[in-house]
């Protein structure tokens, strides 16, 4: 009750305002203002909607709001058995022990009110028949023939998925792929002349311009909600192949598989995800770039799975340390910090220590940026890649390949340690048992950190392979790496199952 009544004071507060504005306009001379149509407002570039202040989403959402959808997805068990047990724990707990259709089934069912001896089942009465457990969700439909988008999360393990129109009609829905890499589920329904949205170019978005979700949050169907791009080509722990739109649309569970629009009336994302510390928003929100779901559509359409390219390297950021450490004027680009033996990118001379500047001519900002441009090459496919070695640049190209995780073994401690002073590492070549177990060929174990290499993270434990792109097999290797050095050099070291290029500030 008092949510409410603050509710209505705010929007008493605001015809007061309201009302005084006009007031003023109307004693002092002051210009009205320019009146606006709501379809005209809500299309007009986002330049001309700055300038007459927040534009009117109303042409926008009758426009394209009816392809919007509710989806709901199901998955249905079917019980048939009485398995005996208490009931306590769910399971058939609810079904009687007798067939429905044996005389005495009315007796049991009036006897113990539909439940077993023993416990109750989950469904409170232990009805018969099927137990669903359900998740809401959102979709847009983007041929008139029925094609609809959604999220992968949205459907996954449903076997029962019904799709919602505005208009109130409700159609079964095909699963045609689903793809959870991207998150991205395709739904086909037997329906023809429906509304559609329009496919817009999220590249040609911009950082603050205005965009609207619609979706239906908590159930809620045909909500819709306004924000501006909070940045573009987000990398997310664990999404390494999706540069997703940031915004600080409000959206919540059940907006998933929503679309994202711009100004234009087009989508340019799907929304899924938001970033929350309680459950719900939070300001932060992402949505999967259209034009990457339009791609995956594409696979899932045609072949029922989604090909992924591979370049098989680690790859890390280049901060400025490293960058000066490589000779480099800024830090840019994706250092690799090992390669895939026998991979497409060590077939084709790629290095640790190698920074990947381009790809077909597209420059690689950031090392978040590569996998998902590399993942979006076809297998098979030569690429033009660029990279940053010894100080001046080198072409290479390579064949890509498809997209399979490999990683390299760890190391054992072993054998006497030998200090550098100026680096503060104890070290010791590796036994041929610990090359062989590592699956590398050179290397020094680090048995003891402090002064420089401790504040720079270098660890016990950790195997240096490289100083500055240089191989190092022996100590004599490492002091002279080390002396020849101005104030920071990169390491290339193996630690926990990967390889990683630490900076270390020599000063």
């Amino acid at each position: 009750m008092k949510a409410n009544m603050l509710t209505r004071s705010a929007v008493a507060a605001a015809v007061v305002i309201a009302l005084s504005a006009g007031y003023v306009a109307g004693h002092r001379n002051v210009p009205a203002p320019e009146v606006i149509a709501p379809a005209a407002a809500a299309m007009m570039p986002a330049e001309a909607a700055a300038k007459t202040g927040i534009p009117d989403f109303s042409g926008l959402v009758e426009t394209y709001g009816p392809a919007v959808v509710n989806i709901s997805a199901k998955h249905v068990v079917k019980q048939t058995a009485y398995r005996g047990g208490n009931g306590g724990n769910g399971g058939n707990a609810g079904q009687l022990p007798i067939d429905p259709s044996d005389p005495f089934y009315q007796f049991y069912k009036h006897f113990f009110g539909g439940q077993m001896p023993g416990g109750q089942g989950p469904n409170g009465g232990g009805d018969d028949g099927d137990r669903p457990s359900a998740s809401l969700g959102s979709g847009f439909i983007i041929s008139s023939d029925g094609y609809v988008l959604t999220n992968a999360h949205v459907v996954d393990g449903a076997n029962v998925v019904t799709v919602k129109l505005t208009d109130k009609r409700e159609y079964k829905a095909k699963v045609v792929g689903a793809d959870k890499q991207s998150d991205v589920a395709v739904l086909k329904i037997d329906a023809k002349d429906l509304p559609t949205v329009k496919i817009g170019d999220p590249r040609a978005s911009k950082v603050g311009q205005w965009v609207v979700a619609i979706g239906s949050p908590y159930g809620f169907d045909n909500t819709v909600t306004s924000g501006i791009i909070s940045a573009k080509s987000r990398s997310l722990p664990d999404e390494n192949y999706t540069p997703f739109i940031q915004t600080d649309v409000p959206v919540n569970p059940g907006n998933s598989g929503g679309p994202l629009f711009n100004l234009q009336g087009e989508v340019i994302g799907i929304n899924s995800m938001i970033y929350s510390q309680t459950g719900g928003f939070q300001g932060l929100s992402f949505a999967i770039p259209i034009n990457e779901a339009m791609k995956v559509k594409d696979d899932l359409v045609k072949t029922g799975h989604v090909s992924r390219g591979r370049l098989g390297v680690a790859v890390q950021s280049v901060n400025q340390t490293l960058a000066d450490s490589f000779g480099m004027k800024k830090p840019q680009g994706a250092l690799v910090s090992s390669v895939d033996p026998g991979g497409p990118a060590a077939k084709a001379g790629l290095q640790p220590g190698d920074v990947i500047l381009s790809v077909d001519g597209v420059d690689v900002a950031d090392s978040s940026a590569l996998p998902a441009q590399i993942a979006g090459i076809k297998p098979g496919t030569q690429a033009d890649v660029q990279v940053w070695r010894d100080k001046s640049t080198k072409d290479l190209k390579v064949t890509i390949g498809s997209l399979s995780d490999a990683k390299l073994a760890s190391n054992d401690d072993n054998g006497p340690a030998q200090m550098q002073g100026r680096l503060g590492v104890a070290v010791r070549p590796l036994t041929p048992q610990e090359k062989s177990g590592a699956s590398v060929s050179h290397g020094l174990l680090v048995q003891d950190a402090s002064g420089a290499a401790a504040s720079a993270g270098i660890q016990p434990g950790d195997v240096i392979l490289a100083v500055n792109g240089r191989s190092v097999s022996n100590v004599d290797q490492l002091k002279q790496a080390v002396s020849a050095a101005g104030n920071s050099i990169a390491l290339l070291i193996q630690r926990d199952n990967s390889q990683i290029f630490v900076p270390v500030d020599l000063g």
